[in-house]
């Protein structure tokens, strides 16, 4: 039988985090009864395990009891990391004796898979150096400012890289836990428990959900100039090198810093920015595809359509559809 331990940090936590414990708890036991519905032994042995007794949740109104001391743990075939509190300076003085032990684990040949924020503790422990990852679309600026040297996909819902798993944010989680059912278990107990739990299968972008806000967290000044620039002036066609001109940087140094400070270049900035609006148009006015492409700069329909679907995983007409209620009717 393998071994499957489900982190209970150490405080510093959040309602999410009590989700994930549960959810994937869940998620694995029922897994574990399916296959002995059809004749086999449990795959997993499930235990929860943190530095203490009992984790502590939302200021104490809820815990988890029952906890193994990690000390007590010297083997384990797989580790699940839940969320943490966004303040991760504050969650990883609370969980470093987590993240030694989570760290210890991998070397040993344990695989890890991190929910939502739980990245944090991933990264924080040197397991994500340059490896790709997801976590919350809503923490990226935060991740890449704290952790340059992990590869963030903040569009991808899973990462599945040397062992190591990552997903990104909110109840998407379940989709994680799926896919590990899927890749411990086999395709079958997988598509058995998404129609128990009710959660999709092989979800694999959580590109519509984010909402786009741009990386302000820098201290480029040029760069600040050239952001607010783009986000007056949606209606335009931005030519890079008027802009940099305007900015009296060169294009090369002006794409460089950009990119440094953002995490976008220049081109893709303005895109995001154009198809964040778009996309509140299309959820909050009877305004058609047409005219909101025109609102944002754009004259070529299929241009448009080809930009919308990379940035949302949606063409412009399925995420109305999807999103506004009277534009359907």
């Amino acid at each position: 039988m393998k071994h499957l331990t489900i982190i209970v940090p150490d405080g510093q936590c959040t309602l999410s985090s009590v989700a994930c414990i549960v959810g994937a708890y869940e998620m694995f036991a029922s897994a574990n009864e399916y296959w002995k519905e059809n004749g086999k032994d449990d795959l997993f042995k499930i235990e929860l395990a943190g530095v203490s007794a009992q984790g502590q949740f939302h200021n104490g109104m809820l815990s988890v009891n029952y906890v193994s001391p990690v000390s007590t743990i010297t083997k384990t075939d797989l580790i699940l990391v839940p969320s943490l509190v966004h303040d991760f300076k504050k969650a990883s003085k609370g969980n470093q004796l987590l993240a030694d032990w989570v760290a210890k684990q991998y070397k040993n040949g344990a695989e890890i898979a991190s929910m939502c924020t739980g990245a944090y503790m991933l990264a924080s422990a040197g397991l994500l150096d340059g490896k790709t990852c997801s976590t919350h679309w809503r923490t990226a600026n935060n991740f890449r400012s704290l952790f340059p040297n992990v590869i963030l996909k903040e569009e991808n819902l899973i990462t599945d890289e040397n062992g190591i798993y990552t997903n990104g944010g909110g109840y998407s989680f379940l989709n994680l836990a799926i896919y590990l059912v899927e890749k411990y278990y086999d395709r079958q107990t997988a598509i058995y428990c998404s129609k128990i739990m009710q959660v999709e299968i092989d979800r694999q972008s959580q590109s519509a959900f984010i909402i786009f806000t741009g990386q302000k967290l820098h201290g480029d000044e040029i760069v600040k100039q050239a952001q607010s620039y783009i986000e007056s002036n949606l209606d335009e066609k931005i030519s890079v090198e008027e802009l940099s001109s305007r900015l009296a940087v060169g294009r090369r140094n002006f794409d460089r810093r950009f990119v440094k400070a953002t995490g976008n270049t220049p081109i893709e900035y303005a895109q995001r920015v154009k198809i964040e609006w778009a996309k509140k148009a299309f959820e909050n006015t009877r305004k058609t595809i047409n005219e909101v492409m025109y609102e944002v700069g754009y004259s070529d329909l299929k241009a448009f359509r080809e930009v919308f679907r990379k940035i949302t995983g949606m063409s412009p007409l399925e995420y109305k559809n999807k999103y506004n209620k009277e534009a359907v009717v």
